[in-house]
């Protein structure tokens, strides 16, 4: 009996902007606090990247730490996808922009918005090239630049947010390893929860909506927080069952970290160890499309993860979107 394709990651990469903007600093620029953003985030500092550098820069220097530790050249990648909220453009897409700068001349290329479900998005649509053996190599990437749409004004949004990049070579892998399982979802009534109402063709660039402030990124946050709880936990636990296992039998959950009170919260609704959970919120906040991939990227780098490991990816955010991966490493 022929065996079936299995779709795996076989190489991690990340890059961070090295400025670091800590809390202490943000009291200077807003009314705010060190001891309030930590105790209703979990936040210390976050990374913010300079006027000139855009999310095809980050990504490009993700890609290319992902592509030399799955050892491939980038003239070998298939497809490229770019997970992103702010990307460089509107048009070309920022994937395109990666292709032409890394030198894959044979990939294919799009961007993906599902924001901070993004990632999660983009490894789901790899898998299901790499399973009909449509391409080989598949780099997903996962990157924001938030600190370019924040309202530096608004101490209820500035403090979560920060800028990165993460990627991850998706490749064929042995029967029985790589992704086991994914599901994905959305609740588009919940859009205006968290958006960027200004730019596109419902509200376009004028003076007016610049003035008003519309090109900022706009959040519920009381809403996204009972979103974010519920997600993590039911949808976790449901999606377990749905392919056989069982939370105890998780190795480690990466999930997208929007705040430490949301992880904490579903780390007690799923009875999970916290040693069990990624979390860097702490030292990167939200980083949107970018979290997971970061996270993922270190936790491989720190030998949490190795080969046999059970890995739980679970994403979710505007759209509103969510979205898992069951990985066995």
């Amino acid at each position: 009996m022929e065996s079936k394709t299995s779709a795996g990651i076989i190489g991690t990469g990340s890059y961070l902007p090295e400025k670091v903007l800590s809390n202490l600093k943000l009291e200077k620029m807003v009314d705010t606090s060190d001891d309030w953003i930590r105790s209703r985030t979990g936040i210390v500092e976050r990374r913010i990247a300079d006027r000139q550098t855009a999310a095809s820069d980050l990504s490009i220097k993700a890609a290319e730490r992902a592509l030399e530790k799955a050892n491939i050249g980038a003239e070998e990648l298939d497809l490229i996808i770019v997970a992103t909220i702010t990307p460089d453009y509107f048009f070309p897409a920022t994937a395109c922009i990666v292709q032409d700068k890394l030198g894959a001349k044979k990939a294919a290329a799009f961007d993906l918005l599902a924001a901070c479900s993004g990632f999660v998005y983009g490894i789901s649509v790899a898998e299901q090239f790499i399973k009909s053996n449509a391409y080989k190599y598949i780099l997903v990437i996962g990157v924001e630049v938030l600190s370019k749409i924040v309202d530096w004004s608004d101490r209820n949004t500035c403090i979560l947010f920060g800028d990165g990049a993460g990627a991850a070579v998706v490749a064929p892998v042995e029967e029985g390893k790589g992704v086991l399982f994914t599901r994905l979802g959305a609740d588009g009534s919940g859009g205006d929860l968290l958006m960027l109402p200004g730019g596109g063709s419902r509200i376009p660039c004028t003076s007016s909506s610049v003035e008003n402030g519309l090109h900022y990124l706009r959040m519920s946050g009381s809403d996204i927080f009972k979103f974010a709880v519920k997600i993590m936990g039911e949808f976790t636990v449901e999606t377990l069952k749905d392919c056989g296992f069982e939370v105890e039998d998780i190795d480690l959950l990466i999930p997208h970290q929007a705040n430490l009170r949301i992880i904490n919260s579903a780390a007690k609704r799923l009875d999970l160890p916290v040693e069990k959970i990624w979390t860097n919120i702490h030292r990167f906040g939200n980083m949107s499309a970018a979290s997971i991939p970061v996270a993922l990227d270190e936790a491989v780098s720190q030998k949490r993860i190795v080969p046999g490991s059970l890995l739980v990816l679970v994403g979710f955010g505007a759209g509103l979107t969510w979205g898992i991966n069951v990985i066995r490493w």
